[in-house]
């Protein structure tokens, strides 16, 4: 029996991966969704305030679940929604070949967040630093994407720009959510980026309790926005080289998600002040223009 998952919640979680993921056809999109709602679960375990020993336990217990799930077993410990996702994620990994080995380093990745966890970490000192994160966290979704998206996962360029791509969506999440994850005492962005303009954490917290960002700080992100620009151009090569049926789909993704830097920039890189979000209006347009294929970013 085919599995599957409920639609709307993606659509709750993730505006921009919900409407690009419409694009796809409707194997590939119950298996995103799957993808998406694993990822979103595990996410909000470890982001949710609580005790720790208890979200990492939450986190063995999804991991448990999907083991269960892959060998065609019951667990009784999920609730019937989590159930229904780790059974259409099982699925997905059978039907496209997805490697579980990413899943174990999306685990890894996931219990960096947890305080107390021999892993933790709040604190990256340069870019070096957060790539084991981030590789965990986000490139190895773009991994798993790959056979979904009907390409070849030994296709290195593929590959190699899902990856990428995946760290780049990160790096705008970190951008846009520095208020968010400073309230959490996390600090994402590289810190030597940080103090090559003036920044410590000092200025920092600062720029926080005021809810408004410093001069030194404004550089500095837009000096991380220019990085993360140059990720996204990177990826241009392997999304062009996308098979022309799925292909739309991740443009419409790529373009929304690095127009939430425009809308940092048209703030003047203030991050203290709400959460930029791109409108509706503008996520539709790109998606229609997706449909011509062509990963202009």
């Amino acid at each position: 029996m085919e599995a599957s998952t409920p639609q709307p919640a993606p659509r709750r979680a993730g505006r921009t991966y919900y409407l690009a993921s419409r694009l796809l056809p409707a194997d590939g999109r119950r298996a995103v969704f799957a993808l998406y709602g694993y990822a979103r679960t595990a996410d909000d375990a470890v982001d949710e305030p609580g005790d720790p020993s208890v979200q990492g336990a939450r986190l063995d217990a999804l991991e448990s679940g999907l083991r269960a799930a892959s060998a065609g077993v019951s667990d009784a410990s999920s609730n019937p929604d989590e159930a229904d996702m780790l059974a259409a994620l099982a699925d997905a990994i059978r039907r496209f070949g997805i490697p579980p080995a990413t899943f174990d380093a999306f685990g890894r990745s996931m219990r960096m967040d947890l305080p107390g966890h021999p892993m933790f970490r709040n604190r990256y000192a340069d870019l070096a630093e957060l790539a084991d994160y981030v590789y965990g966290s986000a490139a190895v979704i773009g991994l798993q994407l790959v056979p979904i998206l009907g390409a070849d996962p030994d296709d290195d360029e593929i590959a190699a720009g899902a990856a990428l791509l995946g760290e780049a969506f990160q790096l705008t999440n970190f951008l846009r959510d520095v208020a968010e994850d400073l309230a959490r005492d996390r600090v994402y962005l590289p810190l030597d980026h940080l103090a090559a303009f003036g920044v410590d954490e000092e200025n920092l917290f600062a720029d926080a309790a005021a809810g408004s960002t410093g001069p030194r700080l404004r550089r500095a992100i837009a000096h991380v926005v220019a990085v993360n620009r140059d990720q996204y151009r990177r990826t241009i090569p392997a999304i062009t080289a996308l098979p022309p049926r799925t292909r739309p789909a991740i443009c419409a993704a790529a373009r929304s998600y690095s127009a939430i830097l425009t809308e940092i920039e048209q703030r003047d890189y203030e991050v203290f002040g709400g959460r930029a979000v791109v409108p509706l209006r503008r996520r539709i347009g790109h998606a229609v223009v997706s449909m011509t294929g062509r990963p202009q970013l």
